[in-house]
Protein backbone atom coordinates (compact mmCIF):
# COMPACT_ATOMS: atom_id res chain seq x y z
CA UNK A 1 0.00 0.00 0.00
CA UNK A 2 0.96 3.79 -0.90
CA UNK A 3 2.71 5.85 2.06
CA UNK A 4 0.11 8.38 3.10
CA UNK A 5 1.73 11.61 2.31
CA UNK A 6 0.86 15.06 4.22
CA UNK A 7 -0.94 17.60 1.58
CA UNK A 8 -0.58 21.36 0.99
CA UNK A 9 -4.13 22.25 -0.39
CA UNK A 10 -4.87 25.06 -2.65
CA UNK A 11 -6.93 26.36 -4.51
CA UNK A 12 -6.51 27.92 -8.27
CA UNK A 13 -8.35 29.31 -10.78
CA UNK A 14 -11.58 28.41 -8.57
CA UNK A 15 -10.44 24.38 -8.22
CA UNK A 16 -9.20 23.17 -5.20
CA UNK A 17 -6.26 20.65 -5.07
CA UNK A 18 -4.29 19.10 -2.33
CA UNK A 19 -0.82 18.36 -3.52
CA UNK A 20 1.20 16.15 -1.76
CA UNK A 21 4.03 17.27 -0.41
CA UNK A 22 7.59 15.17 -1.17
CA UNK A 23 11.08 15.89 0.72
CA UNK A 24 13.85 17.25 -2.13
CA UNK A 25 16.70 17.04 0.02
CA UNK A 26 16.71 16.69 3.58
CA UNK A 27 14.87 19.09 5.71
CA UNK A 28 13.24 20.85 2.43
CA UNK A 29 9.83 19.40 1.23
CA UNK A 30 7.99 21.05 -1.98
CA UNK A 31 4.19 20.39 -2.34
CA UNK A 32 4.23 19.10 -6.26
CA UNK A 33 1.49 20.20 -8.59
CA UNK A 34 1.36 17.64 -11.61
CA UNK A 35 -1.07 18.62 -14.29
CA UNK A 36 -1.16 16.03 -16.24
CA UNK A 37 -4.09 14.03 -16.82
CA UNK A 38 -5.73 16.84 -14.62
CA UNK A 39 -8.03 17.73 -17.99
CA UNK A 40 -10.19 20.44 -15.37
CA UNK A 41 -7.55 22.17 -14.02
CA UNK A 42 -5.61 22.51 -17.00
CA UNK A 43 -8.33 24.07 -18.86
CA UNK A 44 -9.59 26.46 -16.08
CA UNK A 45 -5.83 27.33 -15.51
CA UNK A 46 -5.45 28.01 -19.31
CA UNK A 47 -8.64 30.09 -19.03
CA UNK A 48 -7.69 32.43 -16.17
CA UNK A 49 -4.05 33.04 -17.79
CA UNK A 50 -5.52 33.77 -20.83
CA UNK A 51 -7.36 36.68 -19.15
CA UNK A 52 -4.40 37.26 -17.32
CA UNK A 53 -2.32 37.83 -20.92
CA UNK A 54 -5.27 39.90 -22.52
CA UNK A 55 -3.75 42.79 -22.66
CA UNK A 56 -0.05 41.79 -23.62
CA UNK A 57 0.88 42.07 -27.06
CA UNK A 58 3.02 38.60 -28.41
CA UNK A 59 3.05 36.05 -30.95
CA UNK A 60 3.93 32.84 -29.51
CA UNK A 61 4.11 30.65 -26.66
CA UNK A 62 7.07 28.71 -24.85
CA UNK A 63 7.52 26.25 -22.90
CA UNK A 64 9.82 23.07 -21.89
CA UNK A 65 8.82 19.53 -21.85
CA UNK A 66 7.16 17.72 -20.39
CA UNK A 67 4.26 18.81 -17.51
CA UNK A 68 3.57 21.99 -18.96
CA UNK A 69 2.51 20.83 -22.22
CA UNK A 70 -0.78 20.55 -21.86
CA UNK A 71 -0.96 23.82 -20.20
CA UNK A 72 0.31 25.33 -23.57
CA UNK A 73 -1.75 23.39 -25.66
CA UNK A 74 -4.60 24.70 -23.57
CA UNK A 75 -4.06 28.21 -23.76
CA UNK A 76 -3.00 27.82 -27.31
CA UNK A 77 -6.62 26.69 -27.64
CA UNK A 78 -7.64 29.50 -25.41
CA UNK A 79 -5.74 32.49 -26.89
CA UNK A 80 -5.38 31.67 -30.60
CA UNK A 81 -1.61 32.00 -30.26
CA UNK A 82 0.74 28.75 -31.63
CA UNK A 83 3.02 27.55 -29.08
CA UNK A 84 6.41 25.88 -28.79
CA UNK A 85 8.01 22.86 -26.71
CA UNK A 86 11.59 23.41 -26.02
CA UNK A 87 12.76 19.17 -25.72
CA UNK A 88 14.71 17.74 -23.06
CA UNK A 89 16.52 15.84 -25.42
CA UNK A 90 17.56 16.20 -29.05
CA UNK A 91 16.24 14.19 -32.35
CA UNK A 92 18.03 13.87 -35.35
CA UNK A 93 14.77 15.25 -37.03
CA UNK A 94 15.30 18.66 -35.29
CA UNK A 95 17.84 19.92 -37.32
CA UNK A 96 20.27 22.66 -36.38
CA UNK A 97 18.50 23.09 -33.07
CA UNK A 98 19.48 25.74 -30.33
CA UNK A 99 20.38 24.23 -27.05
CA UNK A 100 20.91 25.74 -23.39
CA UNK A 101 21.65 23.88 -20.37
CA UNK A 102 19.05 23.85 -17.22
CA UNK A 103 18.96 22.23 -13.45
CA UNK A 104 15.22 21.47 -11.85
CA UNK A 105 14.76 21.31 -8.73
CA UNK A 106 12.60 18.23 -9.42
CA UNK A 107 15.57 16.05 -10.83
CA UNK A 108 18.47 17.81 -9.06
CA UNK A 109 20.21 16.74 -12.47
CA UNK A 110 21.35 19.08 -15.37
CA UNK A 111 19.74 18.81 -18.44
CA UNK A 112 19.37 20.58 -21.78
CA UNK A 113 16.53 22.27 -23.29
CA UNK A 114 16.54 22.34 -26.90
CA UNK A 115 14.59 24.07 -29.71
CA UNK A 116 13.60 22.52 -32.89
CA UNK A 117 15.23 24.39 -36.05
CA UNK A 118 11.73 23.68 -37.45
CA UNK A 119 10.62 25.86 -34.59
CA UNK A 120 13.02 28.78 -34.95
CA UNK A 121 10.85 30.45 -37.28
CA UNK A 122 8.30 30.97 -34.85
CA UNK A 123 10.67 32.88 -32.41
CA UNK A 124 12.75 34.76 -34.23
CA UNK A 125 11.54 37.97 -34.27
CA UNK A 126 8.50 37.29 -33.01
CA UNK A 127 7.01 38.28 -29.34
CA UNK A 128 6.94 35.77 -27.14
CA UNK A 129 5.34 34.30 -23.64
CA UNK A 130 7.03 32.10 -21.09
CA UNK A 131 4.56 29.45 -20.09
CA UNK A 132 5.78 27.05 -17.08
CA UNK A 133 3.41 25.00 -14.81
CA UNK A 134 5.31 26.02 -11.63
CA UNK A 135 8.46 28.23 -11.52
CA UNK A 136 10.53 27.55 -8.10
CA UNK A 137 14.40 27.75 -8.92
CA UNK A 138 14.20 30.09 -11.99
CA UNK A 139 16.73 27.49 -13.23
CA UNK A 140 14.31 26.43 -16.44
CA UNK A 141 12.79 29.60 -16.93
CA UNK A 142 16.85 31.16 -17.29
CA UNK A 143 17.33 28.01 -20.01
CA UNK A 144 14.14 29.32 -21.70
CA UNK A 145 15.82 32.82 -21.64
CA UNK A 146 18.88 31.66 -23.11
CA UNK A 147 17.50 30.05 -26.07
CA UNK A 148 14.42 32.61 -27.12
CA UNK A 149 17.80 35.31 -27.04
CA UNK A 150 19.67 33.21 -28.60
CA UNK A 151 16.46 32.36 -31.14
CA UNK A 152 16.19 36.30 -31.88
CA UNK A 153 13.11 36.21 -30.01
CA UNK A 154 11.75 39.34 -27.33
CA UNK A 155 10.34 37.77 -24.31
CA UNK A 156 7.23 40.00 -23.96
CA UNK A 157 6.05 37.99 -20.61
CA UNK A 158 6.57 34.84 -18.60
CA UNK A 159 3.50 33.14 -16.97
CA UNK A 160 3.31 30.04 -14.35
CA UNK A 161 0.43 28.42 -12.44
CA UNK A 162 2.19 28.76 -9.45
CA UNK A 163 5.44 30.25 -8.28
CA UNK A 164 7.22 28.80 -5.48
CA UNK A 165 9.63 29.90 -2.59
CA UNK A 166 10.89 33.49 -2.50
CA UNK A 167 7.64 35.32 -3.63
CA UNK A 168 9.52 38.29 -3.92
CA UNK A 169 11.67 36.88 -6.69
CA UNK A 170 8.62 36.05 -8.67
CA UNK A 171 7.23 39.79 -8.50
CA UNK A 172 7.17 39.78 -12.34
CA UNK A 173 5.65 36.42 -13.36
CA UNK A 174 2.08 36.63 -14.13
CA UNK A 175 0.66 34.16 -11.93
CA UNK A 176 -2.52 31.95 -10.79
CA UNK A 177 -1.02 31.43 -6.73
CA UNK A 178 2.25 30.84 -4.66
CA UNK A 179 3.31 27.69 -2.72
CA UNK A 180 5.49 28.08 0.19
CA UNK A 181 8.58 26.09 0.45
CA UNK A 182 8.15 23.73 3.45
CA UNK A 183 11.25 23.60 6.07
CA UNK A 184 11.50 21.23 8.87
Amino acid sequence: MAETRETYGIDIAGIHRELELFEIKPGLRIAILNILGDTELVEACAKALGEKLSEIDYDVLVTAEAKSIPLAHALSVVTGKPYVILRKSYKAYMGEAIASETLSITTGKPQTLYLDEKDHRLIDGHKVVIVDDVISTGSTLQGMRLILEKAGGTIAAETAILTEGERAKWANIIALGHLPVFSD
